[in-house]
């Protein structure tokens, strides 16, 4: 567990972000800090996936600066959705490349790496389904184990968008469980969110407009 001395946060100052010729973000100051998970809300098209976006280093932001306070173990983000795919992955290779940023890619999983693996598929319910195709899922079943995904790289900062967003009440009561969880071990956890459970769950709210 991340103590309060080392646990990261971030910080944004002044952020600018242009989508052609508007501006998707006008000089927002935020702090997001550790051990508290932080719900980003606004009217569609106000930003907040942007704002992952950027938070993640996806995007660059036009003005303004994004800063990484203190210890960091590294960051996962999971999207709202992914496009079905060519390969075959399964449910449990696709939360296993949560665990590609700690080892060499020539190098097989570990008995640790599959035991992460393991217990972040045992916290999403998606155990059962672990052989099954990834594009055969549900639409909550894919959220659960895109999630499980981003639990699986034990990051120091887990970014979400829209993590409830059209899922059933099983799903979203075990993806709001586990960013609490997240949060409470000393991670920096910020989802993107619309839905009222999602916010009400939420420790700190970031409202965008």
């Amino acid at each position: 567990m991340l103590t309060a001395a080392t646990a990261p946060a971030l910080d944004v100052a002044g952020l600018v972000v242009r989508r052609g010729d508007r501006i998707v973000l006008d000089g927002l100051d935020a702090t997001f800090p550790a051990g508290m998970v932080t719900a980003v809300t606004g009217p569609n098209g106000s930003g907040k996936s942007t704002l992952l976006d950027v938070l993640a280093g996806v995007v660059e932001p036009d003005a303004g600066r994004v800063a990484r306070l203190q210890a960091d173990r590294g960051l996962a983000y999971v999207t709202q959705s992914v496009p079905p795919t060519a390969l075959p992955l399964t449910v449990r290779a696709t939360v296993s490349m949560g665990r590609w940023p700690h080892r060499r890619w020539w190098r097989p999983t570990t008995r640790a790496d599959r035991a992460v693996v393991d217990a972040q598929l045992d916290r999403m319910a998606i155990t059962d389904l672990a052989d099954l195709p990834f594009d055969d899922l549900s639409g909550g079943q894919r959220q659960r184990t895109l999630v499980a995904l981003g639990l699986a790289q034990r990051a120091g900062v887990l970014l979400v968008d829209e993590p409830t967003a059209g899922v059933d009440a099983r799903s979203a009561a075990l993806v709001v469980s586990a960013l609490a969880d997240e949060a409470a071990a000393g991670a920096v956890v910020v989802h993107a969110a619309h839905d009222l459970a999602g916010i009400a769950a939420a420790n700190r709210v970031v409202t965008l407009g």
